[in-house]
């Protein structure tokens, strides 16, 4: 019979065999892997405020532009309380400054304002060149900018506007 011709462990041979393993186990627990220092995070600012304070100041510089290449559609005012629209464009800009592409993000519907909000855009083209440090590995940034419309058809960039009016006038 085959059963017969099996060897198995001796109790002694699984008594030492667990014995090593446990002082392997144990000598391996005793190490300890000291990590390299580093300086406390409170003197370190976080990678995204630095990235974006400066993508704050780069839709800044946009917008400033638009308003300097559209001043007939610019309103000066406060936005009116209730805005006839408002138009989210989403772009992307590559590292001269040029715009890549350019599409409505959000709309209510308002064709006119769509179109001006895009037409604007198209008019302040080129628009300032981003910091090296916000490009993406294709060298481009992606933005969206806040177009908000008054009944007259003028518009401010959320980037810009001052408070919203709180009363209907």
């Amino acid at each position: 019979m085959t059963s017969d011709l099996v060897r198995r462990p001796t109790p002694c041979a699984l008594a030492v065999a667990r014995f090593v393993a446990l002082g392997a186990l144990l000598a391996a627990s005793a190490c300890t892997i000291t990590p390299p220092s580093r300086p406390p995070a409170a003197t370190l600012p976080p990678p995204a405020a630095v990235n974006s304070l400066t993508l704050d100041q780069y839709r800044q510089a946009i917008a400033r532009r638009i308003a300097e290449r559209n001043p007939s559609y610019l309103e000066h005012r406060a936005p009116q309380a209730m805005l006839r629209s408002l138009v989210v464009v989403a772009f992307t800009v590559n590292r001269e400054g040029e715009l890549v592409r350019s599409s409505v993000y959000r709309t209510n519907g308002d064709d006119d304002a769509e179109a001006t909000a895009l037409a604007s855009l198209r008019r302040a083209a080129p628009l300032p060149a981003p910091p090296a440090k916000l490009l993406n590995r294709l060298g481009q940034v992606e933005i969206m900018e806040d177009w908000l419309f008054n009944d007259d058809g003028k518009f401010q960039l959320r980037e810009l506007a001052p408070p919203q009016a709180l009363t209907f006038d």
